[in-house]
């Protein structure tokens, strides 16, 4: 009885795994171009402006060294506020 129990636990195995992995790929997140072509929508102009505000403020953040992170700002929301603002100032 033993023996047939793990047998069958053996077999069902590849099923279960097979199973996880399709499940994985089922609910990663799309990004951004399919959900575009889903939805057939460009982004608007201010999402546009606010990914390349996001864009130059993440690229100085990763820019400054640990001394001048701590100046500016100790962690990335307070620093990404005051980089937000200050591009909108200098467009404005």
């Amino acid at each position: 009885m033993l023996s047939r129990l793990l047998a069958a636990a053996m077999m069902a195995l590849p099923l279960l795994l097979a199973q996880a992995a399709t499940a994985k790929e089922a609910w990663s997140a799309p990004t951004a171009k399919e959900t575009a072509k889903e939805t057939g929508k460009e982004p608007s102009v201010a999402q546009s402006a606010a990914r390349e505000r996001q864009k130059k403020c993440g690229a100085e953040w990763r820019a400054l060294s640990a001394t001048e992170k701590a100046a500016q700002g100790p962690k990335w929301p307070q620093y990404y506020s005051k980089c937000v603002k200050r591009l909108k100032q200098q467009k404005a």
